[in-house]
């Protein structure tokens, strides 16, 4: 196999963003390979990792597998994961680019397997970690798109207007349809107060929260099992109470402590992809953009408090991160923002 340079990937790199997308690198079962159930028992046990991070872990792993072995006649478990070469490494890292995989994507790829490689370093599994030094794709600065207050409003107004207009017009809203316009509206309403992320939301229970008159509080389980404590505003604790009364009066008890905060229309908890698809129903009703995400909430929730005023380091430790480099991303779309506001208002701008 011909040798990748530096240049080499960074070429290849900037055509993959040129050419049209391919399909996803295709993924072999690792699960009869020792050397990977025994990491994935260590980021469990010692990494404290979560269900969805041994899953991505796993999927690395698997690609890695796939782009070196693609076929059992190639290789069958166990891997000899200790005669990859740099060279091997590296060309995968290129082929992830080349499917049409974002810079993000292929650097945690890249972040994956130096994990995998360090321990099996650690077991004396290898002596040399192929990915030891490369280097992923160069990441784009974007700015997180946001949405303005009043964009906001239009979005968190959407579910009730809608019922409201169905009593208007049928004088009687069913507790089905009443349960549904609530819970979105409290979906919404909590993403917005507490910078969330959309997981963390589908995870909250009655008894992780504590609505007050007006301010409330939830304690929020975030990346790495780590909790924190966030804040309710008013509407959002409103919101919460009326949804926990209709939820007592379709399911008994599933009002209860224990019982997931948001529910579907059988009474089973609601997953992060029906979450998704309701926010595109209500989108398209306050007429937004349909590209806007959940996670879109969450960098509105900071890029509002920082146009407030609102201090950094309570920003960074309401959204959970654990580098103050992560918030200050947020700092620079309210600089944009600012310089948006002088360029339209001051005369000699």
């Amino acid at each position: 196999m011909k040798p990748f340079t530096d240049d080499d990937f960074d070429r290849l790199e900037a055509r993959a963003g040129e050419s049209a997308p391919c399909e996803p690198m295709p993924v072999r079962d690792t699960g009869a390979d020792p050397a990977v159930g025994a990491f994935a028992c260590f980021l469990e046990a010692e990494r404290n990792a979560s269900p969805h991070t041994l899953s991505g872990y796993a999927q690395d792993v698997g690609q890695f597998c796939a782009f070196l072995w693609p076929s059992a006649r190639d290789a069958a478990p166990p891997f000899p994961w200790a005669t990859v070469t740099r060279d091997q490494a590296r060309a995968f890292l290129v082929a992830s680019s080349r499917s049409g995989a974002s810079a993000a994507t292929t650097r945690r790829k890249l972040a994956s397997l130096r994990t995998f490689y360090r321990y099996l370093e650690r077991e004396e599994k290898v002596t040399l970690s192929p990915f030891a030094g490369l280097r992923g794709p160069r990441m784009g600065k974007r700015l997180p798109a946001v949405l303005n207050v009043p964009e906001i409003e239009r979005l968190l107004a959407a579910p009730l207007h809608a019922m409201r207009r169905h009593r208007e017009r049928h004088g009687v809203v069913p507790p089905p349809m009443e349960y549904a316009a609530w819970r979105d509206t409290a979906i919404f309403e909590v993403l917005y107060s507490t910078g969330c992320r959309v997981s963390e939301a589908a995870a909250l229970t009655w008894g992780e929260i504590a609505v007050k008159q007006r301010l409330g509080t939830v304690v929020v389980q975030g990346k790495g099992r780590k909790q924190r404590l966030c804040v309710l505003g008013e509407p959002a604790c409103d919101a919460l109470r009326t949804l926990r009364g209709c939820a007592g009066v379709l399911w008994q008890g599933r009002d209860g402590d224990t019982h997931p905060l948001f529910l579907n229309l059988k009474g089973g908890p609601l997953t992060v992809r029906s979450m998704e698809r309701q926010m595109k129903v209500w989108l398209h009703a306050a007429g937004l953009p349909p590209e806007v995400t959940p996670h879109k909430l969450r960098h509105s929730f900071a890029t509002h408090l920082l146009d407030a005023g609102a201090d950094l380091r309570c920003v960074q430790e309401m959204l959970g991160h654990s580098s103050l480099s992560t918030t200050q991303i947020y700092t620079h779309v309210s600089i944009e923002r600012l310089k948006e506001e002088y360029h339209r208002g001051h005369p000699r701008a």
